[in-house]
């Protein structure tokens, strides 16, 4: 359909110059269906796009001066959708520090002009000028609240097909005749651009994109440029920075939460909305998964590191998960309060695909309900970091390699979130909110901060500098990881934010005084002191707090935690009949690590914290923020904490 088709859509100068350009040469591919871009992601040999293998896989690549032809990604088509691969490893993940602010507004983050020591504009008309040279790939399309949307456009390469198609399954792709009909009243407030060949040309290699904010007196237009081809960092992080800003800037300001939420029903038929939150490989997915059983039909609770004793558990009947979101929560300040709302959060998915890290489906038979949707799922699915042959049926526990004999860590699928069994679409209400940290082994021989429990419970304002520092962990596969404990901060979706920290860190802080009537938990995956847990200890308090309920722990239920920080914990646990020892619940009880090893992890723990929250005393933080910093500073106990709010 050509933009002739619309006479009455109004786009910005910017981007009405590029697709003119195209169209006048024949070189605009205006997609108004997935189904358009599936067949876009490996073209006809005759549309001069590239060349596809014997094989019959096409490559995705750009001319570089001083480089000739760079080729970036093999792309191929499945029998159950599309299958892409970059060649390089370091494009398998998100580089965590791709992202520059390139415009004026207020930001914490660094601004294109400090980084690379020049402002944005002349690289932003580069970058114009160059996709008015290429075939072009553009769709509309809409992200955030569906009576309040964000209206958008993409414009990519038109051989970067599979991008867009990641980037139209993740966030929803509009009908053009539905533009058409509507060209009068749709007026778009962002826009992607995508330049794949100027990571090389500017940016020595490196992912980087840039948002730039455009909030002028007649602009109101936020554009994000992305100059590489992995979907994380633009088309999925990207698109979260903009609505992080599209809430920090409502005159009600609210928040789109980095979380996964699933509602939970016991075998009793009683019903828990639990929401778990974290940074990068926090757990997220995986609450939504059912519980990974042994052959006998065991849960493996852990292996003992040090002398690798087995502990199971027995679970004759789990309960029925419905999922709502997978990774970012719409908490719009007009969903709040609702009916039964009263003191809790009410959010809705953000997103109209879920980016699925199957990294730890390693055979068949792992998570029988996700690998049965991808056989045979009822539209095409967009694998990355998958070794798929064309024409093949592509398998989640077929990961690509990094290097002979090591795996991808980060093998993903990009799959409608209608795909998945009993997904909830409307508004829910949570009742719990339990957020995930990757743990390290911690044993007298080298203590770490993998000193948390099972579970622990926390007073709403420890669960705030939780959220505030957000620690990134041990072992992350969803990133390039430089090690050690690191900070994604202010609800561990700082890393995609694009203004100050203290609005965002305010926004939070409102948001938990607002939502009293929540019981807020923390919970480790990895790792309990010397024991290797996987994601036992979230399936083990899923099951169990779903059990009792979101009712508040009655006196004398939980013990304070050695380190304050933790908060509370359960001494021991009967679980369906099992008992699960203190060892897994207070760790300077195990053997392997006892109290010295502990307190050493804790005063690890807590000199990270004391580094992180300080960065938050900002003379705009509210006044109860900063009582909660200063009582962390001060080393609170937690019924100090308890007392704050």
């Amino acid at each position: 359909m050509p933009l002739s088709a619309f006479p009455e859509l109004t786009l910005s100068h910017s981007l009405m110059s590029v697709l003119e350009t195209a169209e006048a040469e024949g070189r605009l591919h205006l997609a108004g269906s997935v189904e358009d871009l599936v067949k876009l992601a490996t073209p006809d040999p005759e549309s001069g796009l590239g060349e596809t293998t014997p094989q019959g896989e096409f490559m995705v690549g750009y001319d570089v001066p001083g480089r000739g032809f760079v080729n970036e990604a093999r792309v191929c088509q499945v029998k159950n959708g599309v299958a892409a691969n970059y060649l390089e490893p370091y494009m398998r993940r998100r580089d965590p520090n791709c992202m520059v602010v390139g415009d004026g507004e207020p930001t914490d983050k660094p601004t294109f002009d400090e980084r690379f020591g020049k402002p944005f504009t002349d690289l932003r008309g580069e970058t114009l000028d160059w996709l008015k040279t290429q075939p072009i790939a553009a769709f509309f399309f809409r992200t955030g609240l569906p009576d309040e949307p964000l209206n958008a456009v993409a414009v990519a390469p038109a051989n970067a097909g599979f991008f867009a198609l990641g980037l139209a399954m993740l966030q929803g792709i509009i009908p053009l005749e539905e533009i058409r009909e509507n060209a009068a009243d749709f007026y778009h407030r962002a826009v992607l651009y995508i330049a794949p060949p100027f990571r090389h040309t500017h940016f020595d290699g490196k992912q980087v994109v840039v948002h730039n904010r455009r909030y002028e007196a007649d602009t109101k237009l936020h554009e994000l440029f992305s100059y590489n081809l992995y979907p994380g960092p633009s088309a999925k992080k990207g698109v979260y920075g903009m609505l992080l800003t599209l809430g920090e800037r409502d005159k009600t300001p609210w928040t789109t939460a980095h979380c996964s939420t699933v509602a939970v029903t016991t075998p009793y038929d009683n019903t828990t909305v639990i929401m778990h939150e974290g940074a990068s490989g926090g757990g997220k997915s995986e609450m939504l998964e059912y519980m990974h059983r042994e052959a006998d039909g065991t849960l493996l609770l852990g292996v003992n590191t040090v002398s690798g004793e087995e502990r199971k558990l027995t679970l004759q009947r789990g309960c029925k998960l419905n999922p709502v979101t997978d990774d970012m929560a719409l908490c719009h300040s007009a969903l709040q309060n609702k009916e039964g709302g009263e003191g809790k959060v009410t959010l809705i998915d953000a997103e109209s695909a879920w980016f699925i890290r199957v990294n730890h489906i390693t055979h068949y038979g792992t998570d029988p309900i996700l690998e049965r949707v991808m056989f045979s799922p009822p539209g095409p699915l967009l694998f990355l970091n998958i070794d798929a042959q064309p024409d093949a049926t592509a398998v989640l526990w077929e990961h690509i390699q990094d290097e002979p004999g090591v795996p991808c860590p980060n093998p993903r699928v990009v799959m409608p979130r209608q795909y998945v069994e009993n997904v909830v679409s409307e508004p829910v209400t949570v009742d719990i909110r339990s957020f995930g940290v990757r743990c390290p082994p911690c044993t007298k021989e080298k203590p770490t901060y993998g000193i948390f429990g099972i579970f622990h419970v926390l007073p709403p304002s420890l669960a705030w500098l939780w959220r505030l520092v957000a620690p990134r962990g041990h072992g992350n596969p969803s990133i390039v990881d430089a090690g050690g404990m690191q900070s994604e901060g202010v609800g561990s979706f700082w890393p995609f934010a694009t203004g100050r920290k203290v609005d965002q860190a305010n926004i939070l802080l409102d948001q938990i005084m607002h939502s009293t009537n929540t019981q807020f938990v923390l919970i480790p995956n990895q790792h309990i002191g010397c024991w290797k847990v996987g994601f036992a200890p979230q399936w083990i308090a899923r099951e169990y707090l779903a059990r009792r309920g979101a009712h508040p722990f009655r006196s004398g239920d939980l013990k304070q935690s050695r380190c304050s920080l933790l908060g509370y914990n359960k001494e021991s646990l009967n679980f369906e009949g099992g008992i699960i020892g203190s060892w897994f619940f207070d760790v300077a009880n195990q053997p392997e690590v006892g109290e010295e090893a502990y307190e050493a992890g804790a005063k690890m723990l807590t000199d990270f914290f004391h580094e992180q929250i300080k960065l938050f005393l900002h003379e705009d933080l509210s006044p109860q923020g900063k009582q909660i910093i200063e009582a962390c500073l001060n080393n609170a106990s937690v019924e100090e904490y308890e007392a704050i709010i």
